[in-house]
């Protein structure tokens, strides 16, 4: 089944953008995200011992990425690529995508419709991801983590706005399929439409209170409101 609101929404697009934890992949699945968390703390608290215990206070990777701006360029540097590593590993045992994610992706590019992946993980880690899944040609462009730049990843719009250009479409006629309240707010102050991805309990009323267009409970709605199945 599919809605009939997902349907009306994506025939209003020309591009459709998936984020890509969640919506195509688990990327800490195989790589727990505290462990990951854990080991950029303590690279952190060697390069920069004023955040170790703030570091070391999260269990989410990109928490610590983000606090290693403070500490300038070098530490930033240093913290992102320890963290892109990361993530090319972990999606290396991350296993099949999200299911209906692949049924999705072919759907949205066979629909006649461009494709990208926006993610604030790494471009690296996802086009390592697709490659092994065999789903690169489904994708035309992927617009990851831009580089020593953290204030521009979701919930800023800049993602949207760059995937809108590489595509060529208008951000209007474009719609994120993301599965977090970032997502949503990007999507809203890019003036891109969204379909909310509630992969967990309680993430349905989070979505929609931040202005998500259409909220779904599985990937595989996509491929079906595409297809007219």
């Amino acid at each position: 089944m599919h809605s009939d609101a997902l349907t009306a929404l994506l025939a209003e697009c020309d591009a459709v953008l998936f984020d890509f934890d969640g919506p195509i992949c688990d990327v800490f699945r195989g790589v727990p995200a505290p462990d990951v968390a854990k080991d950029l703390a303590a690279l952190l608290a060697e390069i920069a011992p004023a955040l170790g215990n703030v570091a070391r206070a999260t269990e989410d990777p990109m928490v610590v990425h983000q606090l290693s701006r403070q500490g300038g360029e070098d530490v930033l540097s240093a913290v992102e690529a320890a963290l892109t590593a990361a993530e090319v590993r972990a999606v290396s045992v991350a296993g099949v995508p999200t299911s209906g994610a692949a049924e999705a992706l072919k759907a949205a590019r066979e629909s006649g419709r461009q494709v990208a992946v926006v993610s604030n993980n790494s471009a690296e880690c996802v086009h390592a991801y697709l490659s092994s899944q065999g789903l690169s040609d489904s994708v035309e462009a992927v617009i990851g983590r831009p580089i020593l730049r953290p204030d521009r990843m979701k919930p800023s719009p800049h993602l949207l706005f760059e995937a809108a250009s590489l595509l060529g479409v208008a951000a209007r006629r474009a719609v994120l399929i993301g599965d977090s309240v970032t997502d949503i707010e990007a999507s809203g102050a890019a003036g891109a439409m969204s379909v909310g991805y509630a992969n967990k309990p309680g993430k349905q009323e989070a979505l929609r209170s931040v202005g998500a267009d259409v909220v779904i409970l599985d990937m595989g709605e996509v491929a079906r409101a595409l297809t007219g199945a």
